[in-house]
């Protein structure tokens, strides 16, 4: 086919996208290691794993189901045709090259693979062709409905502001359309020079199917020449254009088909824990960054995630700040330092070396005041939230709006829908650290939250004195009292201290007495965890409070007991990240301790609930740490009671009640629609009489959600403990019926 050519070819693409390869490292270069990556058995084994499923499997793409099925029908085409492309660099060479005859027709394995590499390019052209109506119908549909989102979830496609242009996502369906296409014109053109040198009739075999089908559109052509001129355009379109596409992902989106592999056998082995701030007084005194202040502070993987965003959108979608109007959208944020890692290139990498603040560079964005739009904006992204800057500076405010950082509830929605495994959470907490702890700059509601909860053990500023009050009359001992009681109930700042929460710990602890629990509390040496603090960025505040709490847990042999709360948020800070500080313990959600009580007949439900009750699944206890099921049954076991659930957003959908991520202490953005207002009318809409949860914070917020409806007389929302205790003959339990429908 050309050895002269082919040699021009292979050299010239390959050398340029070498050097492309080359920048990309390069600027990964800038970061630093990820502490929470490690080269042990079983890490890597777990990260091997991971891999295979999310990234070979493509576990997360049917969860929009065209895109994701025509995705999926593209990335197994590649992986099938790249060794049909490495064949036909080798015919470049020699026209009869076919893996020493494993390839060839003549071979059982060869007529298998022509088979699949047929369907397989197939299904990339069905896949490319249903990408182009997504961009081009579906999405004109949709256009004229920014809020399509609340109805059903959307795909939030690329930032280009036309979707009508021949843009680069256009530009490479239109590359996997003709590529399919010129290769079955290769082999289609093939067997009728075949036949014509031979003599013999057509014969396009099963494993040949479109090839054949191209074959006989091309019998009527007379000339042997046109023939073979159809043939080597099939070859070299081919050939060619896999080379060319590898040459555009470097500065395309499509970049993740090389990344996406390493960034998801990076992924974060713990994402329901935060990174711990290493010798976080050292770097105080050294005046070091203690979060995320510049490019320079971001971890290899999160330069890598960078590099991997599909811009498909899915964050976005399920985001609750996104869906209810906030600054704050995940895929742009990504974008937004990405475009900014890109456009800093030549400042690394010139003739200077990097410096802070180097004399001739060109000023950073201006900060747009109150009011004020700012210069330069992405052309879809939220108003006025994400910035253009081609010099090192802070990412926030100079690229990323504060108000980004500060809508986020820390649900983790982003990172459950995201099919690449990108993390969100970490990054946006990390920005948050650099502000509270470096610049002293964050929400001014948030620092009567840090104060109560350095003075008095929690973020309402109510005496520590107090703590234990929620338990008067009903006989619980202290663990002070009793140190060898087998199980610890961990009450929590909310049920120690607002009224209505109060109630749900009385619940919990009339259930666990009737099934004659051995357990004690701790009274007022328990503090608060010291979630809200790191969720806000306060990880100084938090890793106080982490010490304090695990010297006091230890103490009592913490370790060698059961601990239950009926707070997902400390739930989720005693089991994973009190580890950093050296506290391991056996911590359960009193959905399930409760759910393991009934299932061993230690509880048994005696009365019948009558009503119809929808369940709310929180973040932390849910897509945390996959906890679904429990208070289902517990609701299912009880006699009367219809469970209902919110069409789309349930379980590890289940849209945000938006008190995560400190935002219980936070006013709402102003002017945007309120998160509990957006998930109480989605639980409204099933038609249920009570709305159970198992979380203080989700509590309070639907409860107010109810309120702002004027639904509080018909309407209940209740813990999934009360729900249970109604079930059960209990003595002083406060009853608060399950609405009759």
């Amino acid at each position: 086919m050309g050895p002269i050519w082919m040699t021009l070819l292979l050299a010239s693409t390959l050398g340029l996208f070498s050097w492309s390869a080359y920048r990309r490292v390069r600027q990964v270069t800038i970061g630093k290691p990820d502490p929470r990556f490690a080269w042990t058995g079983a890490q890597v084994a777990d990260r091997l794993k991971t891999v295979l499923i999310y990234a070979f499997g493509q576990k997360k793409m049917p969860n929009y189901t065209l895109a994701g099925f025509a995705h999926i029908g593209i990335f197994i085409a590649f992986n099938v045709l790249l060794l049909n492309s490495i064949m036909l660099w080798g015919r470049g060479f020699d026209p009869d090259f076919d893996f020493w005859g494993l390839l060839s027709v003549d071979h059982w394995f060869g007529k298998l693979y022509s088979f699949g590499k047929e369907l397989a390019a197939f299904a990339a052209i069905v896949g490319s062709v249903a990408f182009l109506y997504l961009r081009w119908v579906k999405r004109g549909q949709d256009s004229g409905d920014p809020k399509a989102v609340e109805d059903k979830p959307r795909m939030t496609l690329g930032h280009q502001p036309n979707r009508y242009v021949f843009t680069e996502p256009i530009l490479i369906l239109f590359i996997i359309i003709t590529m399919m296409l010129a290769d079955y014109l290769y082999v289609g053109s093939s067997l009728v020079l075949d036949s014509r040198a031979y003599g013999e009739p057509i014969h396009a075999g099963w494993w040949e199917p479109f090839g054949g089908i191209f074959a006989q559109i091309l019998r009527g052509v007379e000339s042997t020449w046109a023939v073979t001129a159809l043939q080597h355009v099939g070859f070299w379109w081919h050939a060619s254009f896999v080379l060319i596409f590898l040459n555009i992902l470097p500065y395309t989106k499509h970049f993740h088909v090389l990344t996406v592999m390493p960034n998801v056998f990076a992924y974060d082995p713990r994402p329901n824990a935060l990174p711990k701030v290493e010798d976080l007084e050292g770097k105080v005194e050294r005046e070091e960054s203690l979060g995320i202040n510049r490019l320079t502070d971001l971890t290899y993987k999160y330069i890598l995630d960078l590099y991997t965003c599909t811009e498909c959108g899915r964050c976005s979608d399920n985001c609750p700040a996104y869906i209810t109007g906030k600054k704050l959208s995940p895929k742009h944020l990504t974008l937004a330092i990405r475009d900014h890692l890109y456009a800093t290139e030549k400042q690394m990498f010139g003739k200077t070396a990097l410096v802070e603040e180097p004399s001739d560079a060109p000023a950073a964005p201006p900060k747009p005041s109150a009011g004020e739009e700012p210069l330069h904006t992405f052309p879809s992204a939220p108003e006025g939230g994400y910035f253009v800057g081609e010099t090192v500076v802070d990412l926030v405010p100079n690229i990323v709006h504060p108000e980004v950082i500060w809508g986020c509830t820390s649900c983790r929605a982003c990172e459950e829908q995201c099919p690449v495994m990108i993390s969100y959470v970490d990054k946006i907490t990390g920005m948050r650290r650099e502000e509270v702890m470096m610049k002293n700059e964050f929400p001014g509601e948030l620092q009567g939250a840090f104060n109560g909860i350095e003075t008095n053990g929690n973020p309402w500023n109510l005496s520590a004195m107090d703590r234990g009050d929620w338990a008067d009359g009903l006989d619980i001992p202290l663990l002070s009292d009793k140190p060898d009681a087998a199980v610890l109930y961990w009450v929590g700042c909310a049920a120690s201290y607002d009224d209505r929460a109060k109630k749900v710990a009385r619940a919990v602890s009339k259930l666990l007495k009737k099934a004659k629990v051995d357990f004690a509390i701790l009274g007022t040496e328990e503090t608060c965890t010291g979630d809200p603090a790191r969720r806000a960025g306060n990880e100084y505040l938090f890793q106080m409070l982490a010490e304090q709490n695990v010297e006091t847990l230890n103490g009592y042999e913490a370790s060698k007991k059961t601990i239950i709360t009926a707070c997902p948020h400390c739930f989720n800070t005693l089991a994973n990240e009190y580890s950093d500080f050296g506290g391991r313990y056996d911590v359960v959600h009193h959905s399930e301790f409760l759910n393991g009580l009934l299932v061993a007949g230690k509880l048994v439900p005696s009365k019948p609930v009558r009503g119809k009750v929808v369940y709310h699944d929180s973040c932390y206890l849910g897509r945390y740490n996959q906890v679904y099921d429990s208070p289902r049954q517990i609701l299912e076991s009880i006699e009367g009671l219809e469970l209902t659930e919110v069409p789309y957003w349930n379980r590890n959908k289940g849209l945000c009640c938006g008190a995560g991520g400190a935002q219980m202490w936070m006013e709402e953005q102003p002017g945007q629609e309120r998160v509990n207002n957006k998930r109480t009318l989605q639980l409204l809409e099933t038609g249920a009489t009570t709305i159970a949860s198992g979380c203080p914070f989700c509590m309070t917020m639907l409860t107010d959600g109810i309120k702002n409806q004027d639904k509080d007389e018909e309407i209940r929302q209740r813990d999934i403990a009360e729900i249970l205790a109604d079930a059960i003959e209990l003595e002083e339990v406060e009853q608060t019926p399950v609405a009759a429908e």
